[in-house]
């Protein structure tokens, strides 16, 4: 066993806390629902960027490079100047919602390089303009731009151009869990000798202003002690953060500037506030503590580096008292930990891995263990306004998140994007934990089963969406991230499948009740997280009626089997389970049939449609989407040897499909040449798996050479025009940004390629294979005369997923798109971004550029790939 492998296995036991300190700053904490407290909802105008800098967070901290305690009482982030901004470089500029033409959007460049998932070893790097930083231009001209146009990014502003940019990298490594070794280095690009300020910033969150100390308590204080800046913190107790050199340490207070941002009649500001050090450093203010005492510090380092030359920077936050590691120097630590992460991703790549996909796989799960972010939300506190401000407006009571007054949160989450979508979505966590298995099955366990907590999970059952609005619905894959969290993680761990099958089953409960109007076993989800993909906004029906979707109805097909596996699986230990098994067998059953039978199944176009029904009529909705491909994902076998260890569901089982119409057209419909005896629980019969394969791998339809896209290519010359209600829309293929204003018009799923759906799909082409065998085979690509098996098939998908980030023939990368620099610069070549989606004709990486959330499940397609290579 591995040395991080072996710290792994102390952190469940809690015999060392590993994991107390983390990547858990935020990258943008402006902007958020947590700190709007206005009238109207205006989260993006209520705390702008331009007051991030001098304004105090009520929720949470951002930061580059940020580092803090699980609580985030103490955090620990980088600061810069080049001489020519009119601000400190503290946090990651982007755009808001309404100034950019597609949506939010961040206009930096930084990377995720490494990490192991106890952050025993971290890597970092950014780029930064030794030019004036352009944030007018970046705003003027993407408001300039129609939503028909790309996005103006950094990269196109040219200030990269003869490499005058700082390449900085920042590494973390732990001597022990309270002994962190940090060294920043600093690469001059250019071609002449430059100055940089650097400010490796330590301070506190803001709780007090909000939450007044417990009398004797006292207030957390950092200041200036033989050299070291030290923190005391009532709960944390004491932090010394030591330097290399002799830089000159600066101290303001965690506090708002309200002159500065409200205007000589607000409250009188702070004499050192959050902006201070900023200040003091850019114009020479008398704006830090010269008492050298607050609750923000910096290490000032003004350094002078030749053309293409670097220079280093190193420090020590540790507990004093912690002796731990004490002798060993700052390099032998790094030195250490660097080797034991190559250690551990070279277990994890199997062997045989070419260098360029192991290079892939460790970006990926890097990318996913630095998107973790302490989040904390309580809603009901939220509502009712901090004692030690004015109330809030009434209007918010009615307003956004009100009925979810229970929730309370303050955790460690995994993040979709932590600037772009810093804020837990739960079914982009689904995904997320089936690529964290790999690394930490213990995080990715505890964070399905944390969404299920009473201070998650409504009362009614109901999983939180987001904090825009915790009321939207999600698809319901947390059963089967449950199922392949377990299966990766191999460690028998049947106690973690009770635990969140029995929270599941209310949340099953919840859809049942609440999500089939008509009681017929069909579902009306609403955007189900497909954000744009149908003719209009799927939860606001442009008529009075009911949207009966086929992802919807697939999704909850999919639910029932998951909830059967694990109920399956859970009677080896508790035979209780096997009533249970039984009803989730014959529920599966009774929606599948409804999808093939209520009309969502089209004979003559061989695809599932979503369909209105409104004023006594069905119109169903021909968009062919991947809403019609998801009834292939809900299928499942049953061997005979669980049939005869459990008898009371295997009769019960036989006489359903015996006496039921719905049992036989769902469970006994696809014969198997190599499994007798076995049973494939599917929505799809024979016919209808060879109809739906053929569109789903025709090129000019879904099949793209980087994966599925998520709407036929069929609508770009044949745009989908719906006239109901008075109103007409309109769906045609959008294979890059989103031209329509849907969700904030970020996300796109008129025609891109997505890689949870993918994943999710290819996954179970496998299950089909499983039961089917080789004999079974479809036309791949559908055309092209070439039969393939569907495992085959299940490899040539993932290939073109791993595609979009390996080098092609001439030596570029599909991410990277028309962008010179990374295509070209060997200094940006090998830095990969994992994009929100990718463009359904180049594999151009679009939206957020860091959701290594479902974008890391590249990580799983590699290592999965390559263990069947080895088996074979």
């Amino acid at each position: 066993m591995g040395a991080e492998r072996d710290r792994l296995q102390q952190v469940p036991h809690g015999r060392s806390p590993w994991r107390h300190w983390g990547p858990y700053v935020s990258e943008r904490a402006w902007g958020t629902v947590r700190e709007d407290y206005s009238a109207a909802g205006d989260a993006w105008s209520f705390f702008p960027h331009e007051h991030a800098r001098s304004r105090a967070y009520r929720w949470n901290e951002d930061g580059l490079a940020g580092l803090c305690d699980d609580r985030q009482l103490l955090c620990f982030a980088l600061a810069f100047w080049n001489g020519r901004d009119p601000v400190l470089k503290e946090r990651l500029f982007g755009l808001t919602g309404p100034e950019g033409n597609h949506g939010e959007d961040v206009k930096e460049c930084w990377w995720y390089l490494d990490s192991t998932p106890t952050h025993s070893w971290m890597r970092w790097r950014y780029m930064y303009p030794q030019a004036e930083f352009p944030y007018r231009q970046l705003v003027d001209e993407n408001r300039a731009r129609g939503r028909d146009q790309p996005e103006f990014e950094l990269l196109d502003t040219g200030i990269f151009d003869d490499g005058r940019y700082w390449e900085i990298t920042a590494e973390y490594a732990k001597a022990s869990p309270e002994d962190i070794r940090v060294r920043i280095s600093v690469r001059n690009a250019g071609p002449e000798a430059a100055t940089l300020d650097v400010l490796p910033t330590l301070w506190f969150r803001n709780t007090w202003s909000w939450a007044p100390p417990a009398p004797g308590q006292g207030m957390p204080s950092i200041s200036l002690r033989d050299g070291a800046l030290v923190a005391v913190h009532p709960e944390l107790g004491h932090r010394t953060l030591t330097a290399s050199g002799t830089p000159q340490a600066l101290f303001c207070d965690n506090e708002t500037n309200t002159r500065r941002l409200f205007g000589p009649d607000a409250p009188p500001s702070p004499a050192y506030p959050k902006d201070g050090i900023g200040d003091h450093v850019i114009s020479g203010a008398a704006t830090v503590n010269p008492a050298r005492r607050g609750t923000k510090a910096a290490f000032h380092y003004h350094l002078e580096v030749g053309a293409g030359e670097s220079a280093t920077i190193e420090l020590r936050l540790c507990d004093p008292s912690d002796d731990t590691g004490a002798d060993a120097g700052g390099s032998a630590v790094m030195d250490a930990r660097a080797r034991e992460a190559d250690e551990f991703y070279a277990e994890l790549a199997p062997p045989g891995t070419p260098d360029e996909e192991a290079l892939i796989l460790r970006q990926a799960l890097a990318g996913m263990l630095w998107s973790k972010q302490f989040f904390h939300y309580d809603v009901l506190r939220w509502l009712d306004g901090d004692p030690a401000f004015p109330p809030p407006p009434a209007e918010r009571r009615r307003g956004r998140n009100h009925e979810w007054t229970h929730l309370n949160n303050r955790d460690v989450i995994s993040m979709p994007d932590k600037w772009e979508y810093p804020w837990y979505a739960s079914w982009d966590l689904a995904f997320h934990c089936v690529a964290l298995a790999h690394v930490d099955p213990e995080f990715a366990k505890a964070q399905l089963v944390l969404m299920c907590r009473e201070w998650y999970m409504h009362p009614n059952g109901q999983l939180p969406a987001y904090e825009w609005n915790f009321s939207d619905v999600n698809p319901p894959v947390q059963a089967w991230a449950a199922l392949r969290v377990h299966e990766i993680a191999a460690d028998g761990d049947f106690d973690f499948l009770e635990r969140i099958f029995h929270k599941l089953l209310l949340n099953f409960t919840w859809w049942v009740n609440r999500k089939d109007a008509a009681g017929d076993n069909l579902f009306e989800g609403g955007f189900l997280g497909l954000d744009n993909i149908g003719p209009f906004d799927r939860s606001q029906l442009p008529v009075d009626g009911i949207l009966e979707q086929s992802d919807g109805s697939a999704w909850m097909a999919m639910f029932c089997q998951d909830m059967l596996e694990m109920a399956l699986a859970l009677t080896e230990h508790d035979r209780v389970y096997e009533d249970v098994a039984t009803k989730f067998f014959e529920h599966f059953a009774l929606i599948a049939a409804a999808l093939n039978d209520k009309g969502l199944w089209d004979e003559a176009d061989g695809f599932y449609y979503d369909v209105l029904r409104a004023d006594g009529e069905s119109t169903p909705l021909r968009a062919r989407s991947v809403v019609g491909l998801l009834p292939l994902a809900a299928v499942t076998t049953i061997g005979p040897e669980t049939m005869a260890r459990l008898p009371d569901f295997s009769e019960r089982a036989s006489w359903f499909i015996t006496n039921r119409a719905e049992g036989e057209e769902t469970v006994a419909h696809i014969q198997s040449q190599v499994h007798g005896g076995w049973w494939m629980l599917s929505i799809v019969d024979e016919e209808r798996l060879r109809r739906l394969l053929a569109a789903m791998l025709d090129p000019d339809e879904f099949l793209s050479e980087h994966g599925l896209r998520a709407l036929s290519r069929s609508h770009r010359d044949h745009p989908l025009t719906v006239a109901i209600g008075g109103a007409q829309s309109t769906l045609d293929y959008e294979p890059g940004e989103s031209t329509t204003g849907l969700f904030g018009g970020n996300s796109n799923w008129r025609g891109p390629v997505w890689f949870p759906v993918n994943y999710l799909l290819g996954g179970v082409l496998r299950v089909y294979h499983r039961y089917l065998g080789d004999a079974f085979t479809v036309e791949c690509p559908t055309g092209s005369g070439r039969q393939m098996n569907l495992a085959e098939v299940a490899d040539e998908l993932a290939d073109r997923l791993i595609a979009i980030f390996r080098e092609r023939d001439d030596g570029t990368r599909p991410v990277f798109g028309g962008y010179r620099l990374p295509q070209q610069d060997p200094a940006w070549h090998d830095l990969l971004l994992f994009h929100e989606y990718f463009h359904g004709e180049t594999g151009a990486g679009l939206g957020a550029s860091h959701q290594t959330g479902w974008t890391g499940l590249v990580a799983n397609l590699i290592i999965d790939r390559r263990r069947r290579a080895d088996d074979s």
